[in-house]
């Protein structure tokens, strides 16, 4: 369990509401998770209180931690671990894999056993800005904030300001 996450919550195999046109397989929620429709989530745990909005997806493998906002069109790959009271704004996109490709050298479709999984994380309090791209493999440290728009490319410190292709500091908090 992460820090302010209550090992005693009760879980639940369902949302607190009941939004219709949802795929939800396989996924642990926490206490009061509110999941609206037109959404994609399969083989993830999200904690307690938080929000997922409408039309994002969520692979398997993913951890969201307790009272986080996923906004609208977001895209969480597997990888991805999300700790508590974060904010990942509306079309945000992480990717998993820095050199995607659709087929092997001799052009066969490529399986799981052909790449890594790049697993990324987005500490406490952090939050990503309308429509940043999250590439595989980074760290986002507590409380940073992510521009909108911004391509995070490598690491970002906690408390530090970044926007931009590539994200580059700003200010730092």
């Amino acid at each position: 369990m992460r820090a302010g996450s209550s090992a005693d919550a009760p879980l639940s195999t369902e949302p607190a509401n009941d939004a219709p046109h949802r795929l939800i397989r396989d996924v642990t929620f926490g206490e009061g998770v509110i999941v609206h429709p037109f959404t994609n989530l399969y083989g993830c745990r999200i904690g307690a209180h938080t929000r997922i909005g409408p039309f994002v997806e969520i692979q398997g493998g993913v951890v969201i931690g307790a009272q986080c906002k996923i906004q609208s069109h977001a895209f969480l790959c597997e990888g991805v671990d999300i700790e508590d009271e974060v904010f990942v704004g509306h079309g945000v996109v992480f990717v998993n894999d820095k050199f995607p490709r659709a087929t092997i050298d001799e052009g066969l479709l490529q399986t799981n056993s052909d790449w890594t999984v790049l697993a990324t994380t987005v500490e406490r309090r952090a939050s990503l800005g309308s429509g940043a791209v999250i590439l595989g493999g980074v760290r986002i440290g507590e409380g940073a904030l992510v521009g909108a728009g911004a391509v995070v490319t490598r690491d970002v410190p906690a408390g530090q300001v970044v926007a931009g292709n590539p994200a580059r500091e700003l200010v730092r908090r």
